[in-house]
């Protein structure tokens, strides 16, 4: 099995929809563009939001398993995926990639 490097490449806010929609809230989400997690398989990367990892786990592990060229061709990159969390008030896009190196 190999290690998955997933990048913050976006993030958003809409500030309308969180005000006619959703209750306040004390904690909102911490990714920051730029910032790499690496994935073990299955294992949620340390820090790395429940959230957006429910919305890419299958992903991930696709790929750490060998799997390429999801949706026949999707991405440019065959060992690659760009996956956004489900939060539909502050979206974050991710760029999931297949590492040449095994996990442990």
């Amino acid at each position: 099995m190999k290690k998955v490097k997933i990048t913050v490449m976006k993030t958003a806010q809409y500030t309308d929809l969180i005000e006619k929609y959703e209750n306040p809230i004390t904690h909102t989400c911490d990714m920051k563009e730029g910032q790499v997690f690496i994935a073990n398989g299955w294992n949620r990367p340390y820090g790395f939001c429940q959230s957006a990892w429910d919305s890419m786990s299958a992903f991930v592990m696709t790929l750490a398993h060998g799997g390429e060229n999801l949706y026949n061709g999707w991405m440019k990159n065959k060992k690659s995926a760009m996956i956004s969390c489900n939060d539909r008030f502050r979206p974050v896009s991710f760029l999931i990639e297949t590492l040449d190196i095994h996990a442990e």
